[in-house]
């Protein structure tokens, strides 16, 4: 028996785990997780508990940095659209978007010019129509190439989530469209950066589906932690038995009654580990 028998940690991989802000701004390398969170999740883990990423990242887009991080658990990806099991390499369940999300999709950009769109598949594919600047910062620090198509109605289906790409001020405007539309009850609408709004089907988020990673794992959510610093990061961070949130967070994180801990910079999942240590 370990001391963390029963006890679930999911985390955001983004700016919690790891630092992607300033490759993504600046193009410079992405740096390693660092060795302090990788031995104390190993520590975690050895002694019992279950660790999962809970990441906003399609599966192409998480995979090549999985390795890095050492789970036991299945992770949580497109931002709570699937849960997929890197052990077994399939996945447990998915939450697909409807068909009608390309027409209504495709009505969007040909209303906001500027903005590019990324389509994520449960395959290694992801496409981009109208790639923009963002759509290449996102892909250097994903590592996951997108094909660009001329139209969202080309795309082809099923669909796990669906990102907008641009400018602040331009996506504050598009996302306030998308919630006049009748249609805009049927999904999920948050923003994951200033720069990305993400739409997921109706009920997917990281919170819903890391519930159901628990009820998988036999895990009582009274002894389920999470950590995240994004608004898509909020309906995990308050469902769970506590929240954990990186100095780094945006303030809406901070403000959601989070316990704040080291930034990304600075070993943020070693310190949570540390804090469960004292506790279990």
């Amino acid at each position: 028996m370990g001391k963390f028998d029963g006890v679930l940690l999911a985390s955001d991989f983004d700016n919690t785990i790891l630092n992607t802000e300033l490759p993504r701004r600046t193009g410079c390398p992405i740096p390693p997780i660092s060795q302090r969170n990788v031995e104390a999740l190993r520590y975690f883990m050895d002694n019992g508990g279950r660790f999962a990423v809970a990441t906003g990242r399609a599966l192409p887009a998480f995979r090549m940095f999985a390795e890095q991080v050492p789970m036991n658990a299945p992770a949580v990806v497109c931002n709570g659209g699937a849960l997929y099991d890197f052990k077994t390499e399939r996945y447990l369940e998915t939450m697909e978007l409807p068909e009608t999300i390309r027409p209504q999709g495709q009505d969007v950009l040909d209303r906001f010019p500027t903005a590019a769109v990324e389509a994520y598949h449960m395959d290694n594919v992801i496409h981009a129509v109208r790639p923009n600047e963002y759509t290449r910062q996102h892909e250097h620090v994903t590592h996951a190439g997108v094909q660009p198509v001329p139209t969202l109605l080309e795309v082809p289906m099923p669909l796990i989530k669906i990102m907008f790409e641009d400018d602040h001020e331009h996506l504050l405007a598009l996302r306030d469209y998308v919630s006049r539309q009748p249609w805009s009850a049927d999904y999920e609408v948050f923003f994951s950066d200033r720069t990305l709004l993400e739409v997921t089907r109706k009920g997917a988020s990281k919170g819903a589906m890391v519930a159901r990673l628990a009820k998988h794992l036999g895990i009582s959510m009274d002894h389920v932690y999470c950590a995240g610093d994004e608004n898509n990061d909020l309906s995990m961070l308050t469902m769970a038995a506590e929240g954990f949130a990186p100095a780094n967070c945006v303030e809406t994180v901070r403000s959601c009654g989070a316990t704040i801990v080291a930034d990304c910079d600075h070993d943020t999942l070693a310190e949570i580990v540390s804090i469960l240590d004292k506790r279990y």
